[in-house]
């Protein structure tokens, strides 16, 4: 099956979408502008939204903030500690419920969103998993399969990339049901994975996960330690350079 795949900067967001039908990878980015455009107008009326760090009531009749008001309270995070991951459920949505009837649904539907990544896919898929420049050289990648999906897929990580993180660990990844869940799991694992002894704070962090249901599996990794709970899709080991092979399984997908 000939798969697309487009690739799209909006402000602060890095995002890209992968489908069989050119259709659901528009209705997806117009989707995205859409709910990107009501966040950023209820932001500046309700500024403390955006810069706490725990969960807070908030009134609105616009779903990404209810989405995100959800998951913060479930995730006890501030409410944008999940917004890549809610972005990217609203995008997976519409590309597998489409809103006019002529449209059919994706049969094959990823958006990452910043490293955040919501599938629905009848088709294989491959993902891979950057833990930074710890010992353990950690490149590996999980299969997305069928009867995973459909699956919400989140990294944090307090040595990669610009997101806040209170905790030590190179990765925190969290499966879970959809990526605004596994946003904010992510984000609260991640910040409990601290503490001079490594092998106890990934210990503590793990203990957590197992009380709360709604995460399907986790893995942490820490300077020379890894450690996992709970139901991990299936693991690969990706020889070489990862960025650059990843870079290159891109290209060999038809850009749009």
């Amino acid at each position: 099956m000939k798969v697309f795949k487009y690739h799209f900067i909006e402000k602060e967001s890095d995002v890209t979408v992968i489908s069989e039908s050119i259709k659901a990878i528009k209705r997806a980015k117009k989707t995205f502008l859409y709910h990107r455009k009501c966040l950023e107008d209820f932001i500046k009326e309700n500024e403390v939204f955006l810069t706490s760090f725990s969960p807070i009531e908030v009134q609105s009749n616009h779903e990404i903030i209810n989405l995100m008001t959800e998951a913060a309270f479930s995730c006890d995070v501030g409410p944008m500690a999940t917004v890549a991951g809610a972005l990217a459920d609203l995008m997976l949505k519409i590309m597998k419920q489409p809103e006019n009837s002529g449209d059919e649904p994706a049969r094959i539907a990823l958006v990452e969103n910043g490293g955040e990544i919501a599938i629905d896919s009848e088709q294989e898929m491959k993902i891979a998993l950057y833990a930074g420049e710890n010992r353990l050289n950690l490149n590996i990648g999980f299969i997305i399969q069928k009867e995973d999906c459909p699956i919400g897929i989140a990294t944090s990580s307090a040595t990669i990339g610009h997101a806040i993180s209170l905790g030590q660990a190179d990765a925190v990844t969290i499966f879970a049901d959809n990526a605004t869940l596994a946003d904010g799991y992510a984000t609260r694992i991640a910040n409990l994975v601290k503490g001079d002894d490594i092998d106890l704070s990934i210990r503590n962090a793990l203990n957590e996960v197992q009380n709360y249901p709604a995460i399907r599996g986790a893995l942490i990794s820490r300077d020379n330690k890894v450690g996992y709970v709970g139901n991990l899709p299936k693991i690969f080991k990706i020889e070489g350079d990862q960025r650059k092979i990843l870079d290159r399984k891109l290209k060999e997908l038809n850009t749009i």
